[in-house]
């Protein structure tokens, strides 16, 4: 049930903060000529982070010549991945939504529902934690890229010591960050949601079949303890009666000892 609630809504998280994220930053740049100077320069970004194709233009502090220049980076791989598998594990978590409300009959008529219910569980917990780990590690490098600092870096004017450069507002990251916990989170869910969705297969239902019975193997053993003594009981009556027997004919030739010897008087 737990799989039913927060699947669609993880994953909604999850696609949204990224998918849907634009920011941005700004900096300035004071000439010594006052008049060349630009102390507004608004650099946009947003997803899917090709950054190299954002471009901007800054002064140059040499007459009104102006630099163009662009981010550095291509983070759109890791970031589409990451949002393209958000986006199907949203879509499967409501069909499979559909299907245990409403045709959970269905699904349990046969061992093919549950089994495909289980391998699609299992591959999307790796996509989750592959997905999750790829666009950690491109975030990280889209804050590098972004980073004002860097950025300045890049600025003809701003390497010679008489020019003031400076960041105004650094690019607000908190939603990207959210989407890395989101995309965690989800992991944790689907990989959490594999072994309930074992049980359901036929795989779980035959090896408890062939599970042994602690009480059919103790009572077998005292089955098997009883035959034997019985056996011995039968044995040792048997031992009995092959012993009794000589002391029968002993005891038959008893007689014969005195009629001989009344018939010698």
């Amino acid at each position: 049930m737990c799989m039913v609630i927060f699947a669609p809504l993880f994953a909604i998280f999850a696609f949204a903060t990224c998918g849907g994220y634009s920011g941005g930053l700004r900096l300035s740049v004071d000439c010594v000529n006052k008049t060349e100077s630009n102390l507004s320069i608004d650099i946009a970004f947003a997803y899917p982070f090709r950054l190299h194709q954002v471009t901007f233009e800054v002064p140059t502090c040499e007459g009104k010549e102006r630099q163009k220049l662009a981010l550095v980076g291509d983070f759109s791989s890791s970031a589409e991945f990451f949002v393209t598998v958000a986006v199907f594990a949203f879509l499967y978590s409501l069909a499979a939504t559909v299907v245990y409300i409403f045709f959970q009959n269905k699904y349990r008529e046969n061992n093919r529902g549950p089994l495909i219910d289980f391998v699609v569980t299992v591959v999307f917990s790796f996509l989750w934690l592959v997905g999750s780990s790829a666009w950690a590690k491109g975030l990280s490098d889209v804050k590098v890229a972004t980073d004002p600092n860097e950025v300045l870096l890049l600025m003809s004017a701003c390497k010679q010591p008489a020019n003031k450069c400076m960041a105004v507002h650094s690019p607000v990251m908190s939603s990207l960050n959210t989407s890395v916990v989101f995309g965690f989170l989800n992991f944790i869910l689907w990989a959490g949601n594999i072994w309930f969705v074992f049980k359901e297969t036929g795989w779980h239902s035959s090896s408890q079949r062939y599970l042994p019975d602690p009480m059919e193997k103790h009572s077998s053993s005292y089955n098997q303890g009883g035959y034997n003594q019985d056996n011995y009981g039968s044995s040792g009556g048997y031992s009995q009666q092959a012993s009794a027997g000589p002391t029968s004919e002993e005891f038959g030739q008893q007689p014969s000892g005195p009629t001989s010897f009344t018939n010698q008087i």
